[in-house]
């Protein structure tokens, strides 16, 4: 993954063109899954016949044509839906823009270092909401100070503590849809180049999504790029002026939203 140059306060040059942010260029992705062994079935007589016999249990290899050839450039202001059933390399594509997956044959360009938010994304489930809260500040590049005083904002936005006071509590006692909440609150607490959402604002509930699609568009007008991976085509409307479908790990149409959705909900009824 290479880095784009540009300056980082404006979605236009002097003379008016859009300035990119992300550069997709012929880009394919391959991941590789091993299997348990030769095929035979795995159980406890199996296994004992292979240590009986001393034959190796040789492991499988498959490799995964995630991405197949995508090209698109993204731009400064810009908030892209990405959408595709499952399996169409969505969450795959998000990884390599974000530097987290190689590029097995292409390019991809980003301007500074994307940002990755995921419902995986790891937090420290001994600790309090609160102290997770700090920390993230800090990793973001936050000094102690600003991570304090941001810290109580961070935790009203998320809505944890709406029905009992949770920040004090440990993170292994939340549900997932609060532990994604408090995801979103923390790294949309800064402004980034890139931001890249997958499927996080599929957990919460009406309230917490209005919040979350208000964040993204402040994002936006802050010059930012948000890429948007949802099964809510709901959310992807009322968020993303722009969408990407995704099928089978190539591009099947790439547009204004409404017309690249309604394309899709017209697909998948079809199938």
């Amino acid at each position: 993954m290479a880095e784009l140059n540009a300056p980082a306060d404006t979605a236009t040059t002097a003379t008016g063109e859009r300035i990119p942010t992300v550069i997709v260029d012929e880009a394919h992705l391959i991941y590789r899954v091993y299997g348990a062994g030769t095929g035979t079935p795995a159980s406890p007589v199996a296994a004992l016949r292979r240590i009986v016999s001393r034959k190796p249990n040789r492991p499988t290899l498959r490799e995964v044509h995630a991405v197949k050839g995508v090209s698109f450039t993204a731009y400064r202001g810009e908030a892209i839906g990405l959408i595709g059933s499952n399996g169409s390399g969505k969450s795959t594509l998000l990884r390599a823009i974000a530097g987290l997956m190689p590029v097995n044959r292409g390019a991809i360009y980003t301007q500074g270092q994307p940002s990755l938010l995921g419902v995986n994304a790891a937090l420290l489930g001994d600790l309090t909401g609160e102290r997770n809260v700090v920390l993230g500040c800090l990793a973001m590049g936050m000094t102690p100070e600003q991570a304090q005083k941001k810290a109580p904002e961070i935790v009203a936005f998320s809505g944890i503590n709406e029905r009992g006071d949770f920040g004090s509590l440990p993170m292994r006692t939340y549900s997932s849809g609060m532990q994604a909440r408090l995801r979103f609150s923390i790294s949309a607490a800064k402004r980034h180049d890139v931001l890249l959402i997958d499927e996080a604002l599929a957990t919460g509930d009406t309230r917490f999504r209005r919040r979350s699609e208000q964040r993204i568009r402040q994002l936006r007008e802050d010059a930012g790029t948000v890429f948007l991976v949802s099964h809510s085509i709901g959310s992807i409307r009322d968020t993303c002026e722009r969408s990407i479908w995704l099928e089978s790990g190539v591009i099947r149409m790439d547009g204004p939203t409404d017309e690249v959705t309604k394309a899709y909900e017209d697909y998948m009824a079809s199938r």
